[in-house]
């Protein structure tokens, strides 16, 4: 039986409305998609603690939690996937990558111009289809 993975991403808007989109580097799974960074919600973890810390350890960087824009599971051959995707405002320092490849910002309506883990796509689309 696939195991299920409960995770978290952030979805990161700047002051010229474009969200921070990240490039899974070739040492991780699913090597050169792109995803809205994030991580694994721990134990007795909230949604809001989990996308604070994870953030603050991939991106050395500080959100603040809005509230959850999307939540979707995908089966993934290995695993099950339960991602939740958070908006998120950024509150400190500049995201820099560490565990990523690169760190873009980009314009909703050209999110689709990036080849995406397929459990993103869903809120990638909703994002899309939001009226700002």
């Amino acid at each position: 039986m696939k195991r299920l993975v409960k995770v978290i991403g952030a979805i990161v808007e700047n002051e010229n409305n474009e969200i921070l989109c990240a490039l899974r580097s070739t040492k991780m799974s699913l090597p050169n998609l792109w995803e809205f960074p994030g991580g694994k919600i721990e134990k007795n973890e909230t949604f809001k603690q989990a996308i604070e810390r994870e953030i603050k350890e991939e991106l050395s960087c500080t959100v603040e939690f809005i509230g959850v824009f999307h939540d979707t599971t995908h089966e993934y051959p290995e695993i099950i996937v339960n991602l939740v995707t958070a908006k998120c405002k950024l509150t400190a320092d500049t995201p820099k990558a560490s565990e990523h490849s690169k760190l873009i910002w980009l314009h909703r309506e050209n999110l689709l111009s990036l080849n995406w883990a397929p459990a993103d796509i869903p809120a990638v689309k909703k994002l899309i289809s939001e009226k700002v």
